[in-house]
């Protein structure tokens, strides 16, 4: 076999798909309509849903955006577009459990939503956060205890997706060592965001540090991806790992 053939092999990608019924729970999505970058309309919310549904997911728990500047989201505007999208699934006759939190965003303004709370949570007071992708906050840890404080149990959204942490990957054991969940997106082990991206997430898996799986979906170029992302051994090796905790919410 010539060099270039060693190099340019391709990983071995699993001959039987992963099955994703064994996770039971989406945790992360963006499927309530017109409040954010994810579906714009109801027809899009009900079939992406459809569509993860038929992969073996039985509960979505989605997670619209909360940010101060940009998506203004409060917990009335997400719970009422909750109630709009279920009762949508109910007439389409889609068995599957439908509820929603918010992905919120650590921004200027994210102390003040902790102070004013409660904030939307799932399973055991889990609470989805994500940070800009540019640098992180200067009051990171201090948020992070501070919500620790008010008996929350964070969760960091993609922490694989924050590429100015690629190569210092001791910022994400700190993180496991506070007593920060780790919820990986599912697509980040097809390579869709970056190599580079795909290479922490599998070894965060490889370290057993993720304890949730999340689509991350908005739009159906997502669901085409985790359609693909089932012959990933990673994810094979993930779910197999004994640390999600999807299927227990």
């Amino acid at each position: 076999m010539g060099l270039f053939n060693i190099f340019n092999k391709k990983p071995k990608r699993l001959t039987t798909p992963v099955d994703l019924s064994v996770l039971n729970t989406d945790i992360h999505s963006h499927f309530i309509p017109g409040i954010d970058d994810g579906a714009q309309t109801m027809e899009d919310s009900i079939q992406m849903i459809s569509e993860l549904h038929n992969l073996g997911y039985k509960k979505i728990i989605t997670s619209p955006h909360t940010m101060s500047d940009y998506y203004r989201n409060t917990s009335e505007i997400i719970l009422t577009g909750k109630e709009n999208v279920k009762a949508e699934l109910k007439k389409a006759e889609i068995g599957v459990e439908f509820d929603a939190v918010s992905e919120y965003y650590l921004d200027y303004d994210f102390e003040k939503k902790l102070d004013d709370g409660p904030l939307l949570t799932f399973g055991n007071k889990y609470l989805l956060f994500e940070i800009s992708y540019m640098n992180p906050p200067d009051n990171l840890y201090h948020i992070i205890f501070k919500m620790q404080l008010l008996g929350y149990k964070p969760v960091l959204a993609h922490p694989e997706r924050y590429n100015f942490w690629h190569k210092e990957f001791e910022k994400y054991e700190s993180f496991v060592d506070k007593g920060v969940l780790l919820q990986m997106n599912i697509n980040s082990l097809s390579g869709y965001y970056s190599l580079s991206t795909k290479k922490v997430a599998e070894q965060m898996i490889d370290k057993n540090m993720i304890s949730f799986i999340g689509t991350d979906c908005h739009h159906m170029g997502h669901i085409n991806l985790v359609k693909q992302v089932v012959y990933e051994p990673y994810l094979e090796k993930l779910i197999g790992s004994g640390t999600i905790l999807n299927k227990n919410l």
